[in-house]
């Protein structure tokens, strides 16, 4: 199994106590009302939304059970006939692309459709729990602010924490996450047209058990290569990498016979 590194960091909260006066009776009669009312006008809505998609539930039905009795089979996807110009095609076979998805900075090469690099930082995290409770004739709302460092994805802005001080993370990463996408892909002789290669989205982890660390300050350890003096005990503004692929073109020897789709494309070539 990969190995996941990750330090466990001190926990650290603080805790602030805000009071209000009780609302009155007038106050809470009008926040019932208006509840009310935003139930009714829900409850109305409902009944419209449910009609209008019956009747496009209907509608769509309808243009499927026309658009299936026109599809035709070709006897192969290596030949495009003539006939079947601007009809719908019923077609199954392996993806195949023109070249190699690459990321050249991480070594990383495979033939696929498509090739996603992910990219997490290592960040101070603010977790927010309130409650409220009354004393002596007085609200109370009693908010605990706590803070964990946390790989994260996004950019966590450390300027809207509560507590700043000790908790201050980077404002971007030096490596950023990005999709690399193949312009042409095929079954047999049929072109994917952009449409259909967006949908391609069954993404698989990349092992990179085989790949070497690509730079001095890039450790492999796993499936992450880490931008860090020591991944096992990280520090805020540390970074770790991981690739995914989707749409595997060709047999590969380490990931595999390519991929097997079926699609309704109209027949072009």
């Amino acid at each position: 199994m990969a190995a996941n590194y990750s330090s466990t960091s001190t926990r650290r909260e603080h805790v602030k106590v805000k009071t209000s006066s009780q609302p009155g009776f007038l106050e809470r009669l009008s926040e019932t009302s208006g509840g009310m009312f935003v139930g009714l006008m829900a409850f109305l809505l409902s009944f419209y939304l449910i009609f209008t998609n019956e009747g496009r539930a209907l509608k769509t039905a309808t243009s499927l059970a026309e658009g299936l009795s026109l599809v035709v089979s070709p006897d192969s996807i290596h030949s495009v006939a003539p006939e079947n110009e601007g009809r719908l095609v019923h077609i199954i076979g392996a993806l195949r692309t023109s070249k190699l998805l690459s990321d050249p900075n991480y070594g990383v090469h495979l033939p696929a459709v498509k090739l996603r690099r992910h990219v997490e930082m290592y960040q101070w995290v603010e977790t927010e729990e309130s409650r409220e409770y009354t004393e002596d004739g007085q609200v109370k709302k009693e908010t605990r602010y706590s803070y964990n460092t946390e790989w994260r994805s996004e950019i966590i802005n450390s300027k809207n924490f509560d507590r700043e001080i000790g908790h201050k993370n980077p404002s971007a990463m030096a490596v950023e996450s990005f999709m690399a996408t193949a312009p042409f892909v095929q079954i047999g002789r049929f072109f994917l047209s952009s449409g259909l290669i967006d949908k391609v989205d069954n993404f698989k982890s990349l092992s990179l058990s085989k790949l070497e660390d690509p730079h001095v300050d890039i450790i492999r350890r796993g499936d992450f290569f880490y931008h860090s003096e020591n991944p096992k005990y990280p520090e805020v503004g540390d970074l770790r990498v991981s690739f995914s692929y989707a749409g595997l073109s060709g047999d590969d020897p380490d990931l595999g016979p390519a991929h097997v789709v079926t699609w309704l494309p109209r027949g072009r070539h």
